[in-house]
């Protein structure tokens, strides 16, 4: 088995709309406006995932779980953490860090950080202090800027399992 390590990139743009619920790394936030999307629309979790499964040599969320199924409408995306980590487990890996970015004007971050940096750990197994989160705005430029989308980017490291 090689043992050096992998990385993965995941990006996820969701439009934003007033009224909607809002989820962003498994965590609610009271806020004005929330993420359109088949499932919650927690781009942050999204973004995670792909990340993680691309490092694994897996195929993507929307391969695995598309936004044509019925069974995705509304689902929480923590159910789709367990179910990438199921899979990254299967092939006897780990993650060992996670590096997420997460672009929107509002809802502001820095409040539920430390919150979501432990959801994050809980859901893709690994120590809080290997999870990083950094909130950044648009500078009032494209649609994160006008308040219209969340980005979220993450970069995933995984590792062999340990035996």
């Amino acid at each position: 088995m090689n043992d050096l390590p992998r990385i993965g990139l995941g990006i996820d743009v969701h439009r934003l709309e007033p009224g909607r619920p809002c989820m962003l790394g498994g965590v609610h936030f009271d806020a004005k406006v929330g993420p359109v999307g088949h499932s919650d629309g927690d781009a942050l979790l999204h973004a995670a995932c792909d990340a993680v499964l691309g490092a694994a040599g897996l195929d993507d969320l929307g391969s695995l779980f598309s936004d044509r199924d019925p069974a995705n409408l509304g689902r929480a995306s923590a159910e789709f953490c367990i179910a990438t980590m199921a899979r990254v487990r299967a092939k006897s890996l780990r993650v060992l860090s996670l590096d997420a970015v997460v672009e929107t004007e509002a809802p502001k971050l820095a409040p539920h950080r430390q919150a979501i940096r432990e959801k994050l750990a809980h859901l893709f197994e690994l120590p809080a202090d290997r999870v990083n989160v950094k909130g950044k705005t648009g500078e009032k430029v494209d649609a994160i800027g006008r308040g219209e989308a969340m980005r979220a980017t993450v970069v995933a490291l995984l590792g062999p399992a340990i035996e």
